[in-house]
């Protein structure tokens, strides 16, 4: 679970484990949040463990070895939107959304699909004034149960569904 370490991601990180799922967390500054995220997962009856960056989805597939299973990787829905104050976080989530294709075409002969959810406004960001929020939700922000509920779908999805990237965004893009 890419970014399962914080906010929407640890929730979803969460449901997994409370849907009997073991969990791997990828996380590339958040060290202590991973842990902790980590410790509560375990608490939840869960396997888990934290990885740093985009080596989470080669342990993942190690692990799975030839019995197959599935990659779930955190996009955001609005990665595609140009923003010149965004480059770098914009560019990190087409990214993830390319090595979501990637992963498919290489994994898909071990039996391992690999999807992306691209998740909307969910949470407001601390410190993001509350007026600014309802003007850029319009009034409406999804919750981090409805992005559990799309990983949830693309962890138990038949494997031939694999390479697809599912926006989480009440219709907005």
């Amino acid at each position: 679970m890419t970014g399962g370490a914080v906010r929407v991601g640890r929730a979803i990180a969460l449901a997994l484990a409370h849907a009997g799922m073991d969990v791997a967390i990828g996380y590339h500054r958040s060290g202590f949040a991973a842990r902790s995220a980590v410790a509560a997962l375990r608490t939840a009856g869960a396997r888990a463990t934290a990885i740093r960056v985009f080596v989470c989805c080669q342990a993942a597939a190690r692990a799975m070895g030839r019995r197959g299973g599935h990659i779930v990787n955190l996009g955001d829905a609005g990665a595609e939107r140009v923003r010149p104050d965004y480059i770098p976080y914009a560019l990190s989530k087409t990214g993830v959304e390319s090595l979501t294709r990637g992963l498919a075409a290489a994994l898909r002969p071990r039996r391992i699909a690999a999807n992306c959810v691209a998740p909307g406004a969910v949470l407001r960001p601390p410190g993001f004034p509350r007026a600014r929020w309802r003007r850029v939700t319009r009034g409406h922000a999804g919750n981090a149960a409805d992005v559990a509920a799309a990983v949830l779908f693309f962890a138990t999805c038949p494997r031939y569904i694999t390479g697809q990237v599912l926006k989480v965004d009440g219709g907005e893009d």
